[in-house]
């Protein structure tokens, strides 16, 4: 008897319950019959019919899913929040126990046409139509998922530092303010899902009242603008500092000695490099004419450097390479580079430290006294046209008539018939002075013809010498003043950014 009081009490509670659940099921499905009896879902759910219906709109946004700049389309996850007061769907908690709310259908009861005014789906309306969570007063509330696709103006000036605002406008489609009333409420994003390149700046919302010419109703509408940040980190490793790297390869073009032959090709690589960079940007940014992107006024004016770079190269090796049989340096030319410039620069000419030999060392000197005879002062004395051949014969006839006379105390040459001493007393008759044979002529004329052309030689070693010089001072000037220029354009347009130093902090540390 004690075993089966126990089995009675489990029985009666299992019958309890049971009859509940069979009690609540009773009225809900009741309920739902009651309500839509003489229920037209077209009607808008009001007393009077002149009155507007309150609809309080609000959005979750759970994740910036892309920012296509290329298309100007912003794609979201979010959620709307819809809330109204329907009349014909209020009923008294004490006739239906036990049932606190019903979810209908989007499609069975009356729903606000509200829609994303700049969508960009083809769909247009992306949300997904869930049910109607209705209670016993008659509020209403409806939260449709949808991944919305809007269009946005993607202003591309400060790229990769730019901060980009998208409006997602919503508004009745049909309804204008008399008919529809639309009210704002705050963003919740307390469920947002953080992006990999671009950080929630926030996202305010505003509620606006547009009048149109045709009309005098008031047209509402709730726009909420997502504010956010692009991050830079990526765009910084893979644009800005291989770029920076690269404008710092062109300076290496004035470093890089004229005689390897490599310094056009390596300019023209480095512009390569750049223009393949400059492709790339292109590629995702938009084909917009309204503003210039950041990077690539960065860009333009590394290139703009790196073709200057190859301009001035070929001036460099134009003065490097010169003839020195096409003339020697201008005067201006010479004070400009060779003076003034070298100075600035610290650069002295090679060979300059070195004392100079005297002038005379470089020239050639007459024949000592003794070396000259009386004959040869005769001849290069001698007026009118024989002097010019005497003057060309001068050095063959000293170098005759000097061995001649040193035959007069040399007792390898035998003295002459007129100095002997029967001829001692008497007066000596000037000697006729012999003409030099033809090989001490030739060799001389080869002589005098090598000095020539070794004096050509150092004059014109001297003039590419001259060159040369200028162009290493043009070299080390360029160096200097395209370094300066490099620096200034980096510093000067990456830091014209509005948030630029938000975004070296934030992101590079």
């Amino acid at each position: 008897m004690d075993r089966t009081v126990p089995g009675l009490i489990g029985v009666y509670l299992w019958v309890t319950f049971a009859c509940q659940g069979c009690h609540g099921g009773v009225h809900q499905r009741k309920l739902y019959r009651d309500l839509m009896v003489n229920y037209n879902r077209l009607e808008r759910p009001v007393h009077n019919d002149s009155a507007p219906i309150v609809v309080e709109l609000g959005l979750t946004l759970l994740q910036i899913i892309d920012v296509d700049e290329k298309n100007q389309v912003l794609i979201t996850n979010a959620w709307l929040q819809l809330y109204w007061n329907d009349i014909y769907l209020s009923w008294n908690p004490e006739s239906y126990p036990g049932v606190q709310n019903v979810r209908f259908p989007s499609n069975m009861v009356w729903v606000p046409d509200i829609l994303l005014y700049n969508s960009a789906d083809e769909r247009f309306d992306a949300t997904f139509h869930t049910n109607v969570l209705v209670n016993a007063s008659g509020s209403c509330q409806y939260l449709p998922p949808g991944i919305l696709k809007s269009t946005c103006y993607i202003d591309v000036r400060w790229f990769p530092f730019d901060v980009q605002k998208c409006d997602l406008k919503f508004g009745s489609w049909t309804h204008n303010g008399w008919l529809l009333d639309l009210q704002m409420m705050d963003v919740d994003i307390s469920t947002y899902i953080p992006n990999g390149e671009w950080d929630l700046v926030g996202v305010p919302a505003k509620r606006n009242e547009l009048y149109y010419e045709c009309c005098k109703e008031p047209y509402p509408d709730v726009t909420f603008t997502v504010t956010m940040r692009r991050r830079t980190l990526y765009y910084g490793l893979n644009l800005l500092i291989p770029c920076v790297l690269i404008s710092g390869l062109a300076l290496l073009v004035f470093l890089l000695p004229a005689d390897s032959g490599e310094k056009i090709s390596l300019g023209i690589t480095v512009l390569l490099s750049l223009t393949v960079f400059m492709l790339l940007v292109a590629e995702i940014m938009p084909a917009t004419s309204d503003s210039v992107p950041l990077i690539a006024q960065y860009f333009a004016s590394t290139m703009m450097i790196v073709g200057l770079s190859v301009v001035v190269t070929v001036l460099v090796l134009q003065f490097h390479h010169h003839d020195p049989h096409a003339g020697k340096m201008p005067k201006w030319v010479r004070v400009i580079l060779l003076n003034w410039c070298a100075w600035f620069l610290r650069m002295k000419k090679p060979g300059e430290e070195t004392k100079a030999a005297p002038a005379a060392s470089y020239k050639y000197s007459h024949p000592p006294p003794h070396h000259t005879s009386t004959s040869s002062i005769q001849m290069s004395s001698i007026p009118g046209p024989a002097s010019a051949p005497a003057a060309a014969t001068n050095g063959a006839m000293n170098l005759y008539f000097g061995f001649r006379s040193m035959g007069t105390d040399n007792p390898a040459f035998p003295p002459s018939a007129d100095a002997s001493p029967h001829n001692a007393g008497s007066e000596p008759a000037p000697p006729a002075p012999p003409a030099p044979p033809p090989e001490i002529g030739q060799i001389l004329e080869e002589v005098q013809y090598i000095a020539r052309r070794f004096r050509e030689q150092d004059e014109g070693e001297a003039v590419c010498s001259e060159w040369k010089f200028a162009a290493a001072v043009v070299d080390r000037l360029c160096l200097v003043a395209f370094s300066l220029f490099s620096i200034i354009c980096t510093f000067t347009i990456l830091m014209s950014a509005p948030n630029f130093i938000e975004a070296v902090s934030k992101d590079f540390t």
